[in-house]
């Protein structure tokens, strides 16, 4: 019996949690139940919540593993019995879960796996925040990182995926009236994570991530099916870019065609010859290259020496609609003799549209490069010319001496050598002299009748001049290949220039300043400044030479040029932007890669500009995130112990006659709320003076073995979880007695909360160095190296499932006053498990050894 065939995967993807993923999934079991469809719940998450609950009745539910891990019991999807079973269809919701340690897998997406290989469809769930690929991005925009995750190409491989979407307002309703999450945790869920903002961008994420995968499958549908045509599904327009002054204004009118459909994608191409030698200026690509980029479009270059279908060829195959070209800067006579790339690709487009759009240059011809150097350096062509006049007069004399014996033919052979070798001594202007004057030579000393220029045989006439023909033509190509070579040499020497400058940059040097020196140097310059024309001053002919309308951006070298004027070359960037170069004048090759090198550089002063704006900004963005934070703790977390010392406080004060006991247990609660009130507001106070730099410290030498105690009571009935294995031999260590002992607290208690019940919390200290370090260290479930940073952040509560006590402020605050003593609080892993507290101070001066 041979293998299953693999089972088929549905994904229901959310585009947030509590959009209704596993509500549809139920829904989907239900509709198959009711077609005879064998359908089992492999796994299937509530979370309490009471409309999906109701969907799991009437469905089979496999029986779940249970495993014990650090005392607690958990329960998980057993694929192996679901394999047993061999249904026709398997729920497993939440395929981005890890499962406990002593699974079958480490991830579900795995045993989801195993099960679609034993021939079983699966129908599962996942949210969007869990995809690889933008899990980096949902933090950024939510601030909660994503420990669960699931590479993408597990979702992508799917045979169907359905978005489970829903408007952030609908979402923010479902929430109020208490559909997702329990009462207790919905102010604090719609005051962070579940924000219009971060929804809308949730949104926004799943719907191009569904996008994409839908193109993936349509071109893969179109691979498979050998179409090569345009389907419309989506606007592209590609615009084709030569390097030449009018791309500029074909990147403005292809991203306006762009605009006028909102999801239109704006591509740039640029054709380049296979032989890599082209008439492209670098410095227009570099900036038609930003510029599309600033518009929200992509750069790409191709190879191909036919410049209409390599268009076509890159269009077609992105699937454009639209192809946006420049009229034709060739003459009308140029015109004539061939139809251009514009008309060549209009007449081959088939059902892309083509635009042709016509630009100041048009029609005015090409523009010409300037005019080459020799291909051959002066002595090989001193060489050439020396053997023209000096080889062929010798081959004359030799020839004439052997007359009775070697006939025209061979005369006419042995004067074409002579003219090759010239070529390729001297190039093609020697050889040319030399051809033309073994022709007078070869008709005057050997063609009948000698010593005349008359030829009496036409034949004869037609040798020598097909004599001449041959050795012009030779000499042609041979000046062709030298050049062809001197200008390949020039590419492969500009491409290393090019290479080694960005990999300077690459190699993570300031981009700017390292740009100008590198340049200064390849060059051989003496100064290289970057000038910017100040804004307040109008451009005028004269301000060229005027130091007063420009400012120095950035210079290498000798002293920067105060104007453009006062530099031996200036390359214009843009009508700001001006690089004046000291030290030499450069010549057209060089001036190419230098204006590719102003262009580039002009990009990095736009980068360093959008980095000061964007540092400036983060200051703004933590406070308002501090804000928002504060106003969630606020509005919760301090709202709660006054409510409760108010109701205490009301009771007391009413009709009602208490018992003693009553009586004092309300009192006690009035007391306990406002101790904790008390904390909350003192830890806020604590804070906000540390961050404005204004907390007093009144640091000098103290035992910890004196504060410990101190810090013990403060815990309360917790104290009997503690371990203090601190010895009395320890230096004394530069401290605030006060702030130790509040760091001290916020440390343990945190331990406490986090260690599984029974384990004992251990604080312990050693001296190393000059410092003392204090260990506490729990066993609970610890954190992950990569947000060992992140639990110090103000309001941060990770991993927390009691999100209504304390407002996340324990950890920001120790470490806040432990840096304000001069010392250091970092976490670290324990052996075997949880998480050590590492509180390093330093040993004051009197208590070291």
């Amino acid at each position: 019996m041979g293998e299953p065939d693999r089972g088929r995967l549905r994904v229901y993807l959310g585009a947030a949690p509590g959009v209704g993923k596993t509500f549809a999934m139920l829904a989907e079991a239900h509709r198959r139940a009711g077609r005879g469809t064998d359908v089992v719940v492999g796994l299937v998450e509530t979370h309490g919540r009471a409309h999906t609950a109701e969907l799991l009745e009437g469905l089979e539910a496999v029986p779940r593993c249970t495993l014990v891990y650090r005392d607690a019991v958990f329960t998980e999807l057993d694929p192996d019995a679901v394999i047993r079973r061999r249904p026709k269809v398997a729920l497993v919701d939440e395929i981005a879960h890890t499962n406990v340690p002593g699974s079958r897998n480490v991830k579900r997406w795995q045993d989801v796996e195993d099960i679609l290989e034993a021939g079983i469809d699966v129908i599962t769930t996942v949210n969007i925040q869990h995809l690889e690929s933008i899990n980096d991005v949902v933090q950024e925009i939510t601030g909660v990182p994503q420990r669960e995750t699931i590479p993408d190409e597990v979702v992508r491989r799917a045979d169907q995926v359905e978005l489970i979407d829903m408007a952030p307002e609908a979402l923010r309703r479902r929430m109020a009236h208490g559909n997702v999450y329990a009462p207790e945790k919905i102010d604090a869920a719609l005051s962070n994570y579940f924000r219009v903002g971060n929804l809308t961008a949730l949104r926004e994420l799943a719907l191009l991530w569904v996008a994409g995968k839908v193109e993936d499958q349509l071109d893969r549908y179109r691979a498979e099916h050998g179409i090569a045509g345009t389907w419309e599904t989506r606007e592209r327009v590609v615009v084709a870019l030569t390097g030449g002054p009018e791309g500029e204004t074909l990147i403005r009118r292809a991203a306006r065609i762009a605009d006028r459909n909102r999801a239109a994608d704006l591509m740039g191409v640029h054709v380049t010859r296979s032989d890599g030698l082209t008439g492209a200026d670098p410095a227009h690509l570099a900036r038609q290259r930003a510029l599309i980029e600033s518009l929200g479009g992509s750069y790409h270059q191709v190879v191909g020496d036919d410049v209409a279908r390599a268009l076509l060829d890159f269009a077609r195959g992105v699937n454009a609609t639209q192809l946006v070209l420049g009229a034709s800067r060739r003459g009308r006579l140029a015109q004539v003799f061939s139809r251009g790339v514009g008309v060549t690709t209009t007449a081959l487009s088939g059902s892309i549209d083509v635009h042709m759009i016509s630009h100041e240059v048009a029609g005015r011809g090409q523009a010409r490069p300037s005019r080459p150097g020799a291909a051959l350096t002066g002595r090989r062509r001193g060489a050439g010319w020396a053997l023209t006049l000096a080889g062929l007069p010798v081959l004359t004399f030799v020839l004439h001496g052997l007359r009775p014996h070697v006939m025209l033919p061979t005369e006419i052979l042995l004067f074409l050598l002579m003219v090759v070798s010239v070529a390729l001594v001297g190039g093609m202007w020697p050889a040319v002299t030399a051809a033309v004057l073994g022709f007078g030579l070869l008709n005057f000393f050997f063609t009948p009748p000698v010593h005349t220029l008359t030829v009496a045989r036409a034949e004869n006439l037609l040798a020598l001049t097909v004599y001449v023909l041959v050795a012009v033509m030779v000499s042609a190509v041979v000046d062709v290949a030298a050049r062809r070579t001197r200008e390949a040499a020039r590419a492969g020497a500009d491409a290393e220039v090019l290479s080694t400058l960005a990999g300077h940059v690459l190699r993570g040097d300031a981009a700017l300043p390292s740009l100008l020196a590198r340049l200064r140097e390849t060059f051989g310059l003496t100064a290289v400044t970057l000038l910017e024309r100040r804004p307040e001053v109008e451009p005028t002919p004269g301000d060229r030479s005027d130091p007063r309308a420009w400012r120095v951006v950035a210079t290498a070298g000798g002293g920067p040029c105060g104007c453009p004027a006062e530099g031996d070359t200036d390359v214009v960037i843009d009508d700001d932007l001006v690089m004046a170069l000291c030290g030499r004048l450069l010549d057209a090759a060089d001036r190419r890669v230098v204006e590719a090198f102003a262009a580039e550089a002009a990009v990095a002063l736009r980068q360093e500009r959008l980095a000061e704006e964007a540092e400036r900004a983060r200051p703004l963005e933590e406070a308002d995130k501090m804000r928002t934070a504060l106003l969630a703790a606020v509005s919760h977390d301090l709202r709660s112990p006054l409510a409760s010392a108010k109701a205490a406080v009301d009771s007391l004060r009413g009709d009602i006659e208490w018992s003693r006991e009553d009586y004092r247990e309300l009192l006690a609660t009035a007391d306990e709320s406002l101790e904790k009130l008390d904390r909350l507001v003192a830890n806020l106070l604590d804070m906000s003076r540390l961050q404005a730099g204004v907390l007093g410290v009144a640091s000098g030498p103290v035992g910890v073995e004196d504060v410990m105690p101190r810090a013990l009571d403060d815990l309360g009935p917790h104290r009997e979880r503690v371990v203090d294995e601190i010895s009395d031999e320890l230096p004394e260590v530069v401290a605030d007695p006060a702030l130790l002992e509040r760091v001290l607290v916020n440390l343990i208690a945190n331990a406490v909360r986090y260690s599984p019940p029974g384990e004992k919390v251990l604080v312990t200290a050693s001296s190393y160095g000059r410092h003392v370090e204090i260990r506490i260290i729990d066993r609970g479930p610890g954190i992950p190296v990569s947000q060992h940073d992140q639990v110090f952040l103000p309001f941060q509560r990770l991993g927390d499932r009691d999100n209504h006590t304390g407002v996340g402020l324990g950890l920001a605050l120790a470490r806040g006053l432990t840096e304000a003593m001069g010392g250091s609080l970092v976490p670290e892993e324990t052996p075997g498990g949880g998480l050590t507290m590492i509180l390093t101070l330093p040993i004051s001066r009197a208590g070291a050894v």
